[in-house]
This record gives C-alpha cells, structure tokens and sequence, in this order.
C-alpha cells in the first residue's frame, strides 16, 4: 500500500500537468506542446529530450480523446475535416521524411514571428468586431499540408498553424477548433507510428502515463467549453495564447535569430 501511495504522488504532477495543456488546447485549439513541455522543464525539471519524446507519444492518445470529445459535442465540420486531413497528413509524412536528419530549429523563431503577428491581428478583430462575421475557410489543402510540415519538422504546429489561419479566413472558432483538433488525431498518428513502434513499452515512462491520464480526462471539458463559449471570447482567448506562446518560443530561440 505505501508504494501505491507513493506512486501516486509521484505520478500527480504529471496528471496535472496534463490536465491543464489538454483544457487549453482542446478549448482553444492549440498550445498543449509549448504548455507541457514548458512545464516539465521549467518545474519539474525534466529534460528537454526527454520532454519532447514524452509529449510526442502522450500527442498520440490526447488528440484521439479530444477528436472524440469533439465530436461528442458536435463541434466538428466533416466538409472542412475532409479538406484538412489528406493533405494535413501527407504533409506530416513528407516532413517526418525528409526533415528526419535535418535541423529544423533554424526556422522555428521565424516561425513563431510569423505566428505572433497572426494572434496581434486576432486580437485586433476580436476587439474590433462585436459580432464576427464567419465565412467558410476557402484556402485548406496548402494550409493544412503547411501545418503537417511543420508540425513533423517542428518548426511550428499543426494547431498554431492551422487554427489561426482558418480563423483569419473567418472560419467559425468552435467549428475550426473542434475540427483542427480531431483532424490532429490523424496526422498525429501517421507522424507518431514509427516512433511508438520503435520505443514500445519503454516509451511509457510515468511521465508518459501520467500526462496521457490528465489530458485524456481533460478533453471532454475543453470540448464542452468550445461548444458553451461565445465566438467573440474564443477568439479572444486564441489570440492571447498565440501571443504568448510565440513570443516566448523567439525568446527562447533569440540566440538563433
């Protein structure tokens, strides 16, 4: 009993952890990587190495319980879902491909300028409009093949990458969320399999199970609070974790730039 109960506490923090990333990226469409790796470095004191490997497999379980989650609440849009997954996918793949012995890294605080000027225009029109007027997203298949790329190579993210652009085509914030999130399933699969195939079970650390018990339990209130909150607010909330996220990727990558 002594060893369960300190399993138990040992294995909180990281349930917690995952809680946290997974309620802001299933009700906002992005930033459960930066959140959690964030916060295993920096309080936790886990390894970055190890951090991006543990994140990278919990992805796996995280986004198929938000996809789930998602549909359960109705927040998806099946036209947009098939536009987005093909060419999201095939990006993913020809990214994990080619980029699989190059740095990527170079690139990344470019990227993440480029994503920090996106969330300072979504915050421009949520505060501008007091309605905002929604539009089917018309340019999908490059966008999503971009945001596979990227998200393989890791220079960006799908979410980042995918959401905020859909939004700025004027895409409905619950349908484009619910949606980038459940098509995130799919591409994180087939950028993932080699990797869990190759670790097996040595993949799953406590850190591993931990966090895939936090953000599994997680997702089905992120989806509930996209389908409650008002569109205004979404993108309001979308913006300020663009912004923050970002900007705190270029600081890190300063030296880079």
């Amino acid at each position: 009993m002594p060893d369960i109960a300190q399993l138990l506490v040992d294995i909180l923090p990281f349930i917690l952890i995952g809680f946290a990333a997974q309620m802001i990226d299933g009700a906002l469409g992005m930033a459960f990587g930066v959140t959690t790796q964030t916060l295993l470095v920096s309080a936790m004191g886990v390894p970055p190495a190890s951090a991006s490997a543990s994140v990278h497999l919990v992805e796996f379980f995280t986004t198929g319980a938000s996809g789930l989650s998602h549909m359960w609440q109705r927040n998806v849009d099946w036209g947009l879902f098939r536009r987005l997954v093909p060419f999201g996918v095939l990006g993913g793949v020809t990214g994990a491909y080619i980029l699989s012995n190059i740095d990527a890294s170079a690139a990344r605080p470019f990227v993440m300028l480029y994503l920090t000027g996106i969330g300072f225009y979504l915050l421009w029109r949520a505060i501008r409009m007091l309605k905002p007027r929604l539009e089917d997203p018309r340019y999908t298949s490059p966008l999503a093949a971009i945001g596979g790329f990227l998200d393989a190579a890791g220079g960006g993210g799908w979410g980042p990458v995918v959401t905020s652009n859909l939004l700025i085509q004027g895409g409905d914030p619950r349908k484009v969320i619910g949606t980038v999130n459940t098509a995130e399933f799919l591409l994180t699969t087939s950028i993932s399999l080699t990797f869990l195939l190759t670790l097996g079970p040595a993949a799953f650390t406590l850190i591993t199970v931990g966090l895939i018990i936090g953000g599994v339990i997680a997702a089905p209130f992120g989806a509930i609070l996209v389908s409650r909150i008002n569109p205004r607010l979404l993108l309001f909330g979308v913006s300020l974790v663009l912004i923050v996220t970002s900007a705190y990727s270029i600081w890190k990558a300063w030296p880079i730039i």
